[in-house]
């Protein structure tokens, strides 16, 4: 099984369009998936899980553009070089450790 997390907290503008492209990537994928959404909003909550910054979305705990756990958590938007990963980018990402796990 393949668990995505969704770490965010509100006020980043790209909070709420990701987490609409995770759900979608899980309703068109045809992988067993635990999906959760995880609410950081306070230093200490940032420090606990490592933020990479709003959002982030992880994949079996590791993060979709393979950025590495940072020494301490971090309360600020995410800037996504060329944008919010898609949909299909998501899609591949579940569908390539789907292809590890065999």
């Amino acid at each position: 099984m393949i668990t995505i997390e969704v770490q965010h907290f509100h006020g980043c503008p790209n909070s709420d369009e990701m987490i609409k492209r995770v759900r979608e990537a899980i309703t068109r994928s045809e992988v067993e998936i635990e999906y959760k959404e995880v609410l950081v909003d306070t230093p200490e909550k940032a420090e606990l899980h490592k933020f990479r910054d709003s959002p982030t979305m992880l994949v079996n705990g590791i993060d979709l553009e393979g950025l590495p756990e940072p020494d301490f958590g971090n309360l600020a938007c995410r800037y996504y070089k060329d944008g919010i990963p898609s949909v299909e980018t998501m899609i591949n990402a579940i569908e390539k450790f789907t292809t590890k796990e065999r």
